[in-house]
């Protein structure tokens, strides 16, 4: 099938781009199913259910441990990960250690 998109007017032009929209959402959400079968199905033949295998990664996600504490208030921990706390950046520009912090 092929559309004359040059002689198509602004209004038929609208329309095309929804029938468009709406032809690509259905697809994703056919799409969607599909891997929420599959995975459905895969969790069955192991024994579970997909809502117990997501329940279980989410309870499985550890938070690193601190490896660093601000003297000035102990509750300011930092596991040495990520970005680094203002109170660390504020401490190396002065010319103080990283070990200096450490727990």
């Amino acid at each position: 099938m092929t559309v004359d998109l040059d002689t198509m007017s602004k209004d038929e032009l609208m329309k095309l781009r929804q029938d468009v929209d709406r032809a690509l959402n259905s697809v994703e959400e056919r799409r969607r199913a599909d891997a929420r079968a599959a995975a459905e199905k895969a969790a069955r033949e192991h024994g579970y259910s997909l809502d117990d295998v997501l329940a279980a990664q989410k309870k499985s996600g550890k938070k690193n441990p601190p490896k660093y504490r601000n003297p000035e208030d102990p509750t300011q921990t930092w596991s040495g990960r990520g970005r680094q706390p203002t109170w660390i950046k504020k401490a190396l520009e002065n010319g103080q250690a990283l070990d200096e912090f450490a727990i």
